[in-house]
């Protein structure tokens, strides 16, 4: 039998998935701290917290892989102890418990005080918003909402995060002012959907209000509007956004499509006609405004013509950001009562000739930007290069400035003026003015 390890506990916590997770995971570690735990992110622990993703199959994949993986390690004596939370196991935990029995203990999305005294810790109301941020210091993300009330029949989300629950505006003013005095300069505001923030607390849509009162945390200089939803868009936040500095003329919207069939089918509650005029006011309003959005291509009955109807509509829409994912028939959702009737081959097809017309126009985009001056901030080094990024691009996911370090000496987290000097499809160089 395998003896316990006297050294002392180091708790390891891993997360996969999007950015709501990783912010779950900073609140995790931020508690544990406050427990007086060791704690580290995707290090060395013998204490293992694993952070699941259950959103398509890919994601879905990856943490079952995960967790496999450190059961054996348990198994082995590497770690003494696996612990599994997140949405996987908020959807999946029956199945989970029983087909890797070796994981202590399974939690929820909403169970972090359960966790906590599995872990040791205890829960600690008064940490409002403090948490150990796992991004470079320069940018965090400020969840503003949990959850989701909308009804798409492709998603899985409302399954596992429940109904959209806002957070108060004088709670994340007090965390944003946090994050601030610990040298944060940008935020990234994330939620399911951005635009229904404030309708179950404050009978209105109040994003502009979080907004105005988000402007004045000093120390913060941009801040970033992430998964907007195209149904009822609050248009008061374009106003804001144009004439307030520090709101970067950026937003992340997923479209999913634009056939009417297709739209009706996926319940998105919009039509072509509809979409591509909220798209044309965004631009109107705020000349210049970056639109990133996200695709699915092979949906249930997606015909040649709906393809055909998507692909011209983005050659003529010209998104500054765009990324393409093929269908994942998920059980309980509304669309898994339909036939799965596109083959794999013809999704994989549809997604490359999207991201194809996307690769072309974000050439052509970053061409008119050589010779351009731009406000940037350096997020780290990398090889010979300092990498960085305009307001018009989120980390991780859009197009980053690459200086050359043997040039250019620049400070990591610091905002730099850039001339743009060449460009790719997905990269900018750039030097300092």
């Amino acid at each position: 039998m395998r003896t316990k390890s006297v050294k002392q506990n180091k708790i390891n916590v891993i997360t996969l998935g999007c950015s709501k997770n990783t912010y779950d995971s900073e609140v995790l570690m931020g508690q544990l701290k406050a427990s007086g735990k060791a704690v580290v992110h995707e290090q060395e622990g013998n204490i293992v917290v694993i952070n699941t993703c259950g959103f398509i199959d890919n994601a879905k994949e990856e943490s079952v892989n995960t967790i496999l993986e450190y059961a054996d390690k348990k198994e082995r004596g590497i770690v003494d102890k696996v612990f599994v939370t997140g949405c996987l196991s908020e959807r999946y935990r029956p199945d989970l418990e029983k087909e890797i029995p070796n994981v202590d203990q399974y939690f929820g999305t909403t169970e972090l005080p359960l966790l906590l005294k599995a872990l040791g810790a205890d829960y600690k109301h008064e940490l409002l918003g403090e948490r150990l941020t796992t991004t470079p210091k320069n940018y965090a993300y400020l969840k503003i909402a949990e959850g989701c009330d909308r009804p798409c029949s492709f998603c899985a989300i409302p399954l596992m995060r429940g109904k959209h629950v806002s957070q108060p505006i004088e709670k994340l003013i007090k965390e944003a002012e946090g994050l601030a005095r610990n040298g944060v300069k940008e935020l990234i505001l994330i939620a399911q959907d951005l635009t229904y923030y404030g309708l179950d607390l404050y009978k209105k849509r109040n994003l502009a209000e979080l907004l105005e009162a988000l402007v004045k945390v000093e120390g913060i200089e941009w801040i970033r509007l992430h998964y907007a939803f195209p149904t009822g868009f609050p248009m008061d936040v374009l106003d804001l956004m144009k004439k307030e500095p520090k709101i970067c003329n950026y937003i992340d919207i997923p479209l999913q499509h634009i056939s009417d069939s297709i739209l009706k089918s996926m319940k998105r509650g919009t039509t072509y006609e509809k979409t591509t005029r909220l798209l044309h006011e965004f631009r109107e309003r705020v000349p210049g405004m970056a639109i990133r959005t996200t695709l699915i291509v092979g949906y249930p009955g997606e015909t040649e013509d709906d393809f055909q109807i998507l692909k011209q509509w983005v050659q003529e829409m010209r998104f500054d950001r765009l990324g393409c994912f093929t269908y994942s028939h998920e059980e309980n959702t509304g669309a898994y009562a339909l036939e799965d009737n596109v083959p794999e081959s013809v999704k994989i097809q549809r997604q490359q000739e999207i991201m194809d017309i996307q690769s072309q126009i974000s050439w052509d985009l970053n061409q008119e930007r050589i010779g351009q001056i731009y406000k940037c901030v350096i997020d780290r080094k990398e090889g010979n290069y300092f990498v960085g990024r305009t307001e018009f691009d989120s980390p991780d996911v859009d197009n980053e400035v690459l200086i050359d370090a043997s040039q250019h000496y620049l400070k990591t987290g610091e905002f730099v003026t850039l001339k743009i000097t060449d460009a790719t499809e997905f990269d900018l160089y750039g030097e300092p003015v």
